[in-house]
């Protein structure tokens, strides 16, 4: 067996695979000279392993594409196989507080030395610097079981050839054109793989100047269209970034690519209120903080510098008291609290934890064992598929839970 690509599910697969059938043969080509690189970024360092939801119909809410495909993926190895299996490797878990589970060491070099020592122990030979350039199809003899042809036949770009029974690509996912090209030629169907979780910029936007502020909750929508979210939002010096535009970016990543990443984002700095809501509101802080100046007195605890913006960016003088405030100016201000309008050109990757939405068709692959229903001995594991989740663990999960089920279906073929 031959597994593509060094990153969580493939190592996951690749491991799991050689445990389970100490017979067979395995092993795992990594295109570069870093193995589980985005593991060891996961999470600022950490490795944001999994997140501590253990409803599948609940998780798979998490996943902008293919939550169907997982929810009866689940049902095979879920979150708490997941924290099982490294617990049982002595690599013990915990949750934080939004959910995200972490190593208790706050280290993501925990996990791969997990992951390697199981690689190690069960005989997984690793071959650094081999890039796949073409996958062959080999025709079969007649004879059956483990004495069959191989079914095929890889080409690495050093010209290097390797035949195996089976195949599972694990390469992760890329917007770039050609990453899927090789198995393409393949006419396995691939769903266009474009940019997901990604941060908002805002080039030249005086909001940029607040960098560094972070706001608990609010509701940020794309303007001419359905998404929107709510969540926690950061203030960048670039534009803006925080889980709520992570997962607005996620919902709606194709809607922006076709917008070229161009449009305008409204955000409600308070969604307890709305503009009525917040107008009665304001009647009674007329009253209450008559004699208080508006730009040092903030009634609804958003940060003080973010206060001072709104009120600057409504037209409204920093001496003028609450009692002198015209309706005009009242209506800016609440406005701009409730919905103010932020131009997006152009997007930037949030950290190096890239996801990628696209990628080989789920209609193509079954979710028992993530064997292509087209080409028989290949599988696929991991973000090469059209899944992606949010931030959160998500991604991790189904690269968990995939590579479990391609190293189980191989398991069982060769036994």
């Amino acid at each position: 067996m031959v597994v593509i690509g060094g990153g969580a599910a493939g190592f996951f697969c690749a491991v799991n695979a050689a445990r389970l059938d100490p017979e067979l043969d395995v092993m795992l080509l990594e295109k570069g000279n870093k193995l589980l690189s985005k593991v060891k970024v996961s999470g600022g360092g950490r490795c944001n392993v999994t997140h501590a939801c253990f409803s599948i119909a609940e998780m798979v809410k998490k996943y902008p594409r293919g939550g169907s495909f997982l929810k009866k993926a689940f049902h095979h190895f879920f979150t708490k196989d997941t924290v099982e299996w490294f617990a049982e490797r002595g690599v013990k878990l915990k949750t934080e507080a939004d959910g995200r589970m972490f190593p208790v060491t706050d280290n993501s070099e925990t996990i791969i030395q997990c992951l390697l020592k199981e690689a190690a122990k069960y005989g997984v030979q690793i071959l650094m610097n081999r890039e796949v350039i073409r996958l062959n199809l080999l025709p079969l003899n007649s004879q059956t079981g483990k004495d069959h042809a191989k079914r095929f036949e890889l080409v690495f770009s050093n010209g290097e050839t390797l035949q195996a029974d089976h195949v599972c690509i694990a390469t992760g996912g890329s917007p770039k054109a050609g990453h899927y090209a090789w198995i393409r030629e393949m006419m396995h169907p691939v769903a266009e793989p474009v940019p997901s979780l990604f941060t908002f910029n805002m080039p030249g936007n005086p909001i940029t100047k607040l960098m560094g502020i972070s706001v608990e909750q609010v509701e940020i929508r794309v303007s001419g269209t359905k998404l929107s979210e709510t969540g926690p939002l950061l203030i960048t010096h670039w534009g803006m970034s925080g889980p709520a535009v992570l997962k607005l970016s996620a919902w709606g990543a194709r809607v922006l690519k076709e917008k070229n990443y161009h449009f305008i984002v409204q955000v409600n700095w308070v969604p307890d209120y709305n503009e009525n809501t917040l107008r009665s509101a304001f009647q009674q802080w007329r009253f209450t903080l008559a004699s208080q100046k508006m730009a040092n007195r903030n009634p609804l605890s958003l940060p003080a510098r973010l206060w001072e913006f709104l009120v600057h960016t409504a037209g409204i003088h920093p001496e003028m008291r609450w009692a002198d405030l015209p309706a005009l100016l009242q209506n800016k201000l609440i406005k701009a609290l409730c919905s103010g309008e932020f131009p997006v050109t152009g997007k930037t990757t949030f950290k190096e934890e890239f996801v990628t939405a696209g990628g080989f068709m789920l209609d193509d692959i079954d979710h028992n064992t993530c064997q292509s229903k087209l080409i028989p001995g290949l599988y696929f594991a991991g973000e090469v598929m059209d899944v992606d989740g949010v931030t959160g663990g998500f991604n991790f999960q189904h690269a968990w839970t995939t590579g479990w089920l391609v190293a189980k279906a191989v398991s069982q073929i060769a036994l």
